[in-house]
C-alpha cells in the first residue's frame, strides 16, 4: 500500500492537541483501487427474494432498526389495574402499545431515508421487558429503486411476497396496524364461570372475542385508510401477554392501492383485508378474484356441570363419547354460520383460507375460531405476468431455530396465547363457582333456621 504524506510542524501538531486546528495533508499519493475499503451491505434477504425484487427494479440495502422504551407510569399503572379487574379492552395499555410500536416504526423509516432507500420491506415490530420497561422494536430491509423517483414505502411482505403483490396490481404504501390490549375482568369472569355450570355457548366469553377481534381489524382498516389505501394485504393476527392478566390483540399488513378496487374516499369501510399468501393472491387474479374482507367468527361452548358429569361416566366404558362429540360438532356449525353470515354481508361469493382451530379454555370450556378471506369476482384484477417465476414460490428454509422465543402466524400465536387466557379462566373455574354456591346456600339455610327459631320462642 502506498504511503500518504503529510507536512506538518510542530506548531501544527500543538495546534491540533489544542483543538484549535485541523490537520490538512497538503500532498497526498494516489491510491490503487484496491486500497479502497468497500461498504459491505447486511440485509435479511434471501437469493430469491433478491432475485425477485430485482426483476421489479429494486436492489437490497442495509438492515434498518428503530426502537422505543416506554413507561406506563405510575398513574397509568393503577389506572390499568383497576380497568383489568373491570375486564375488557385497558384502553391507556392498548394506547401505550400503538404508540411505542408506531415510534419505532417511524425511526426505522427515517433510517431508512438516511440510507437513500425508496422503501423497506420484511417490516416486523417485537416489544419486550426491558429492566422493568417496555421495549418497542422495528426492523426491516431498504430497498432502493433502479429507476428512481418511486414512493416511499414500508411493508410487512418479504421480497417474493412484495414480487407477488406488485405483479397482481397492489402497489404498496405503508406497514399499518391494529391493536387491543384486553383482560377478562373478575365481573366476566365470575359471569362465565357461572355459565359454564350449563352445558352450550357460553355468550359472555363469544361476544367479547368477536367484539374485540373485529375492533383490531377496524383499527387496522382506519389507519390504511388514512393513508389512502383501498387494501390491506398480508396481514397477520398475533395474540401476545403484556403483563398480569392482560392479552393483546394484534394486526399487522401492508396498505396498499389496486385501482381496479374502490377509490379512495379514505372510508376504513371501503379498505379490502386479506390474509392470503402473494401467491394466492397472484393466482386468484388470474380467475378473477380479489379479496373483499378477513371474516373471522369465534365460539366458546361449554360442556356443563352435568354433562362434565356424564361424559365422565361414559368415559369408564369403551366406544364414542357422545357428549363432547355433539357439543364440539354444535360449536364448530354455529362459529362456520358465523363466519358465513359476516361474509354475506360483506357481498363476498366465497370463503378461502378457512382455517379452524378448536382449543381447551379450561376444562370443559372450548373455544372455535374460524379465520378466512371472503372473496368475489372483479373487473380488471388480472395480474400483469402470465405466471410467476419459479423463486416467487419456492420457501426459504430458516437455518436458525431458536426456542422459546417468537411467534410464526396465527396458529402458533394461539398457541402461545392459550396459556395466558387459560390462567385467567382458571380463576372462575366451574368447581370454584359451585363451591361457592354450595357455601352461600348453606349460609342462607342457616339464616333462615336461626330466624325460624327465634319466631318459635316467641
Amino acid at each position: 500500500m502506498r504511503t500518504v504524506t503529510l507536512r506538518r510542524s510542530r506548531a501544527t501538531f500543538r495546534r491540533l492537541v489544542r483543538g484549535n486546528a485541523r490537520w490538512v495533508p497538503t500532498r497526498c499519493a494516489a491510491l490503487a483501487p484496491s486500497d479502497i475499503v468497500r461498504r459491505v451491505n447486511v440485509c435479511s434477504l434471501s437469493g430469491n427474494e433478491i432475485f425477485c425484487l430485482q426483476l421489479k427494479g429494486f436492489a437490497p440495502g442495509e438492515i434498518v432498526v428503530g426502537n422505543s422504551v416506554r413507561s406506563l407510569g405510575l398513574a397509568g399503572a393503577i389506572g390499568s389495574g383497576f380497568r383489568t379487574l373491570a375486564g375488557g379492552e385497558v384502553e391507556n395499555i392498548t394506547a401505550l402499545i400503538s404508540e411505542g410500536r408506531h415510534a419505532a416504526i417511524g425511526r426505522l423509516v427515517e433510517e431508512a431515508r438516511r440510507h437513500g432507500a425508496h422503501g423497506v420491506t420484511g417490516v416486523t415490530t417485537e416489544l419486550s421487558s426491558l429492566a422493568g420497561y417496555t421495549e418497542f422494536l422495528s426492523q426491516g430491509t431498504s430497498i432502493t429503486a433502479a429507476a428512481g423517483g418511486a414512493n416511499f414505502f414500508t411493508t410487512s411482505a418479504s421480497g417474493t411476497e412484495l414480487y407477488c403483490h406488485l405483479d397482481a396490481g397492489y402497489t404498496p404504501i405503508s406497514f399499518v396496524m391494529g391493536n387491543v390490549a384486553y383482560a377478562l375482568g373478575i365481573g366476566r369472569g365470575i359471569t362465565g364461570g357461572l355459565s359454564t355450570l350449563a352445558q352450550g355457548e357460553v355468550h359472555q366469553y363469544s361476544e367479547m372475542y368477536n367484539r374485540i377481534r373485529h375492533l383490531a381489524l377496524f383499527r387496522l382498516r382506519r389507519e390504511a385508510a388514512s393513508v389512502g389505501a383501498n387494501a390491506v394485504v398480508d396481514v397477520r393476527i398475533d395474540l401476545r401477554p403484556f403483563g398480569t392478566g392482560v392479552v393483546e390483540l394484534l394486526m399487522t399488513g401492508t396498505a396498499s392501492h389496486h385501482p381496479a378496487l374502490a377509490a379512495d374516499s379514505r372510508d376504513p369501510a371501503n379498505v379490502a383485508t386479506s390474509e392470503l399468501t402473494g401467491a394466492e393472491i397472484f393466482s386468484l387474479a388470474q380467475m378473477g378474484y380479489a379479496p373483499v374482507q378477513l371474516v373471522m367468527a369465534t365460539s366458546v361452548y361449554s360442556l356443563g356441570l352435568v354433562g362434565g358429569i356424564g361424559a365422565s361416566f361414559s368415559a369408564l366404558a369403551k366406544g364414542e363419547l357422545r357428549e363432547l362429540t355433539e357439543l364440539i360438532y354444535g360449536a364448530r356449525e354455529n362459529c362456520l354460520s358465523l363466519l358465513r353470515r359476516e361474509a354475506q354481508g360483506v357481498g363476498a361469493e366465497r370463503v378461502i383460507g378457512n382455517r379452524l382451530q378448536i382449543r381447551e379454555l379450561s376444562p370443559g370450556l372450548l373455544e372455535v375460531v374460524a379465520v378466512g378471506t371472503a372473496v368475489r369476482r372483479i373487473a380488471g384484477i388480472t395480474p400483469h405476468s402470465a405466471q410467476l417465476p419459479l423463486q416467487a414460490i419456492v420457501r426459504d428454509d430458516d437455518s436458525l431455530t431458536m426456542s422459546g422465543g417468537g411467534s410464526a402466524g396465527f396458529a402458533s400465536s394461539l398457541a402461545f396465547g392459550a396459556g395466558v387466557e387459560r390462567g385467567i379462566q382458571r380463576r372462575a373455574s366451574p368447581a370454584g363457582c359451585l363451591l361457592a354456591i354450595i357455601v352461600f346456600g348453606m349460609m342462607l339455610i342457616g339464616i333462615v333456621v336461626a330466624v325460624l327459631a327465634a319466631a318459635a320462642r316467641h
